[in-house]
């Protein structure tokens, strides 16, 4: 289940960008912000919190100029709540969700680097400030793995 994220990661000598992307009063809609939100940022490995906003945020990330983005967001896999997968925004269908202004296939236009979307299927989306137990759960396993990927320092 991590095999694509753990592969993209390897890329130490790529600059990765994680942008969270969510509104934190739908409840799992606010995954994308909670993940980037405990993301340890490194040389080779940042975050960015865009909220609901990124169309607001397109020049600061081409002004951070990673090698990789990867857009982090709730978003409908057709699957049990909880699952997760790593795209290539390319294959999302163009679709402009409730929570946004821009469709996220529309974004990837305003940028130069490969652009990927790590999306989770929520569970709920009602209004509320806590993220669903599954959700959660999923979430923190997406930290954990991240956070994981340390630079090696020679020791």
């Amino acid at each position: 289940m991590f095999k694509d994220l753990d592969n993209l990661l390897s890329k130490k000598e790529k600059k990765i960008l994680f942008v969270g992307i969510g509104n934190l009063l739908k409840m799992d809609d606010g995954v994308g912000v909670y993940i980037t939100r405990k993301i340890k940022n490194r040389i080779n490995l940042s975050s960015l919190i865009v909220e609901a906003s990124i169309e607001n945020y397109i020049g600061k990330i081409n002004t951070l100029n990673p090698d990789i983005l990867v857009l982090i967001d709730c978003m409908d896999l057709g699957s049990a709540a909880g699952t997760f997968k790593l795209l290539p925004l390319s294959q999302i269908q163009d679709t402009t969700f409730n929570t946004h202004n821009i469709s996220l296939k529309r974004l990837s236009e305003f940028f130069a680097m490969p652009v990927f979307i790590l999306g989770i299927q929520p569970e709920k989306i009602g209004f509320g400030e806590n993220i669903s137990y599954l959700v959660k759960n999923i979430a923190d396993k997406i930290i954990k793995n991240i956070n994981k990927q340390e630079v090696n320092h020679g020791c």
